[in-house]
């Protein structure tokens, strides 16, 4: 099965957020074939580890290393005060060229700390021999692949306002380990979620 390791913005950050994606141009209503592949709201997450296809029996192995690397990144920061990381969605940028454009938001507050989170769950990935990407972690959540049915124009236009859009702030008190089932309409399944605090 398709894995990741995310953490996904409250209702209230995804309903103020949707307020500004429905009025980007990748939110406005597309022709029969023009689709920008916009993710469904309830979808939105930030990654912190794809481990892509899991053997089904690996599985308990990989809720235990997410629960080791929670703990391991609660231990390396007991001086600190204790709180999870506060985040907003603020800004954004895109991944890619011409059709394999990706349009993202990003992250500001406390992304270091959930750096920390991802580093942690990554370490632990190793150690258990567990498939993972090792791209460098990168805060954002997508927003939609709209390939080159979009003009450069439009693009920039989207861009400057998720520049000009910070959300109301959230705590992450939890990381979810996700199924992934890819189509036309991506489904996402909580396989397991962990506490931060």
């Amino acid at each position: 099965m398709r894995l990741f390791v995310a953490a996904y913005p409250p209702a209230d950050v995804r309903g103020d957020f949707e307020d500004v994606v429905r009025d980007l141009v990748v939110g406005q209503p597309r022709e029969q074939g023009q689709s920008v592949r916009l993710a469904s709201p309830e979808n939105w997450h930030v990654t912190l580890a794809f481990l892509g296809d899991v053997p089904d029996e690996k599985v308990d192995d990989v809720r235990l290393v997410v629960d080791r690397a929670v703990e391991r990144w609660r231990a390396g920061r007991e001086s600190d005060s204790g709180d999870a990381p506060a985040v907003r969605i603020a800004g954004g940028g895109r991944f890619g060229r011409n059709r394999f454009t990706t349009l993202w938001a990003g992250l500001s507050g406390d992304v270091d700390e959930l750096g920390d989170v991802a580093d942690a769950l990554r370490r632990e990935l190793r150690a258990a021999r567990l498939p993972y990407d090792n791209k460098p972690f990168r805060a954002h959540v997508t927003i939609a692949r709209p390939g080159d049915r979009i003009t450069p124009d439009e693009l920039t236009a989207d861009l400057a306002a998720l520049d000009a859009y910070e959300s109301p702030p959230w705590t992450v008190d939890n990381i979810r380990l996700m199924r992934s089932q890819l189509g036309p309409r991506p489904a996402y399944e909580s396989m397991h979620e962990v506490a931060l605090t």
